[in-house]
């Protein structure tokens, strides 16, 4: 953590700025380790300021090591935000312009003057994308507990069970089994609702020869995971089969060329071209691929527009997909740490298409 700090106190020289702030709970968890709802973080040239109010300042003492603490009014932060700049002589200041609000800039800008608050993007977040072993270790926890949730629920999915049901078993599976909470609203579409990229899950009853995706994630220290598996109930027709095959075989191609260096669209590029080949390229209209770390879609990512380049120890989903309307859909998701010469799967529930 701290070196972390020190990056981004260089950056902070570099762009002649006495302070940055930080309002966003994931990048003020980032810097401190603080894991309350509400506070500030001040980032200085030389310090790391936490300003919180009267029902967290007890956590806040144990958890941010390294950091001053002020206690604010949460009615006032802004207030006692402008009485500790002048008190230290601070006089420009950085704000997270993709994350404050209108309201807030101008409640800042009724304390500071509006000329000495520069709007930045990506301040924190561009340190983010490169995660630390102590990172890459709490997201290969959380995403061992989503493995165990998939073998779980293959034991309890069976015609007349609902998508609800599903959503529930693994929900409740993974909080037993260590999970904070998920990383977001869990996902299960059956039948023909498989071609919703994103169904949230019905009492749509489970039928046999429907597919079932599953995309769904949970959390450890903070830290998430992401996976989707799509299986079929009863039996399969060949039409299935096709469809299954080729969503496995351009996942393939895409981790195949995986590895520190690359830019993101080539990755992106490679799946399509699986899909275009088949003439099924119009089925398939998201990205690849986000990064994922204590958000669970973060930068860089796998896509048509990504020009970034990949780097060592970024972790990436890699989840192509195929989208029919009417009929159904399929998509197969890892997780992986991009490594100098390739990538390591954090995903380990098996991807050959499994018929319950």
């Amino acid at each position: 953590m701290h070196n972390r700090r020190l990056a981004l106190q260089r950056k902070l020289k570099e762009m002649d700025l006495d302070a940055f702030l930080v309002t966003s709970k994931e990048n003020r968890q980032y810097l401190t380790g603080f894991t309350g709802s509400y506070g500030w973080v001040l980032l200085t040239q030389n310090d790391v300021v936490l300003f919180t109010d009267f029902r967290y300042v007890e956590q806040a003492k144990m958890q941010a090591k390294g950091c001053k603490l002020v206690q604010f009014s949460q009615f006032a932060p802004s207030v006692t935000l402008r009485q500790y700049m002048e008190q230290f002589d601070l006089y420009t200041l950085g704000i997270e312009s993709d994350r404050s609000t209108v309201e807030e800039y101008e409640l800042l800008g009724n304390q500071i003057r509006k000329k000495a608050i520069t709007p930045i993007k990506g301040f924190v977040e561009q340190i983010r994308q490169v995660k630390t072993e102590e990172e890459i270790a709490c997201m290969t926890e959380a995403q061992r507990i989503t493995d165990l949730a998939f073998d779980h629920v293959l034991k309890f999915i069976k015609p007349g069970v609902t998508e609800l049901d599903i959503a529930i078993e693994l929900e409740f599976f993974m909080r037993r089994n260590g999970a904070e909470k998920l990383s977001f609203d869990t996902i299960v579409a059956s039948g023909k609702r498989s071609s919703l990229p994103h169904g949230a899950p019905t009492e749509k009853k489970i039928e046999v020869g429907d597919f079932v995706t599953m995309d769904y994630g949970c959390m450890y220290k903070g830290y998430c995971s992401d996976m989707t598996r799509t299986i079929v109930v009863g039996k399969v027709d060949e039409k299935q089969e096709t469809v299954y095959n080729l969503v496995r075989k351009a996942q393939e191609e895409a981790l195949a060329g995986i590895k520190a260096g690359v830019i993101g669209k080539d990755i992106h590029a490679l799946a399509h071209n699986v899909f275009n080949e088949a003439g099924y390229g119009q089925y398939f209209g998201h990205g690849l691929g986000h990064s994922v770390g204590l958000e669970i879609h973060e930068e860089p990512r796998f896509s048509p527009r990504a020009e970034e380049t990949i780097l060592e120890n970024m972790v990436i989903t890699v989840e192509p997909g195929l989208y029919l309307p009417d009929w159904g859909g399929v998509r197969i998701e890892d997780l992986v740490v991009v490594k100098e010469d390739g990538y390591i799967n954090l995903t380990h529930s098996p991807k050959e298409l499994i018929i319950l």
